[in-house]
């Protein structure tokens, strides 16, 4: 029943070159950057990766995009990453851009067994329809797009057919966890970490306080320890180390107003 591992390192080296991934976080907020960072000194490339965003150039899920070593990406934006933009229109990277709601659910319903669902969003839409540019060719035109899904009527609204999302291993930063690995999220560290972790055959968490199995209540635990296979304790160091996306400050004055 213990699952701790003694490194990161240890924790994720048997995932293999072209390995399906879904990692929690959203922009920088509870991304395991730890667990991404040992991904990248252990080597292995060709990754299909699920999660809301690909990080930021140079950090999380950017180190791997930035060394090549990911060949295709299923997320809601682009974000603040640069070399994802580059990467996607240059026709070097493969990108499924699905609606976060969509995303959120496609991998709790892979992690619950649920092989699809029907959902409005996206209905009306290349969504639904198909088209939407999943990669470019080298000249700017579509090399691969997206084909269109089922739509069925329910109580007179359309509905489109989407499917769950499991992958070969996820990888996950909480707040708490134990040896069971039990988990406790944080704040918006909760944004897509339980999710990916369901829907992960092999979910690797890191964890900024170890506890031992009894110290969290049941009531605490926002994702039990069946959904986690491995889990790796960082230092401190490590634990506080959590970088900003993007920082907007503004001056108020004795009134109340707004002063750039």
């Amino acid at each position: 029943m213990d699952k701790v591992c003694a490194s990161a390192e240890q924790a994720v080296a048997d995932i293999p070159d072209g390995a399906t991934l879904a990692v929690g976080g959203f922009g920088l907020s509870g991304i395991p950057a730890v667990l991404v960072q040992a991904l990248y000194e252990q080597g292995a490339s060709g990754l299909e990766v699920v999660s809301n965003n690909c990080g930021v150039d140079g950090r999380g899920l950017g180190v791997l995009l930035g060394a090549g070593r990911i060949a295709r990406v299923t997320g809601s934006y682009v974000g603040e990453n640069k070399e994802f933009a580059r990467q996607y229109l240059a026709g070097e990277l493969e990108v499924e851009l699905v609606p976060q709601g969509t995303l959120a659910e496609r991998l709790r319903a892979g992690g619950a067994g649920i092989p699809g669902f029907y959902t409005p969003a996206g209905v009306g839409t290349q969504v639904a329809d198909g088209g939407l540019p999943w990669r470019y060719a080298a000249d700017g035109t579509v090399a691969v797009a997206s084909p269109p899904k089922e739509i069925r009527d329910f109580a007179g609204r359309r509905h489109v057919l989407e499917y769950g999302i499991t992958t070969d291993f996820a990888l996950v930063r909480a707040w708490r966890g134990d040896r069971h690995g039990n988990l406790v999220f944080r704040r918006a560290a909760a944004n897509f970490n339980p999710l990916a972790a369901m829907a992960g055959r092999v979910t690797v968490a890191e964890v900024e306080e170890l506890v031992e199995p009894g110290e969290l209540a049941p009531d605490e635990v926002h994702l039990p320890g069946v959904f986690v296979q491995r889990v790796v304790e960082l230092t401190a160091a490590q634990a506080t180390d959590k970088q900003i996306e993007r920082l907007s400050i503004s001056t108020y004055s004795t009134r109340g107003t707004v002063r750039p």
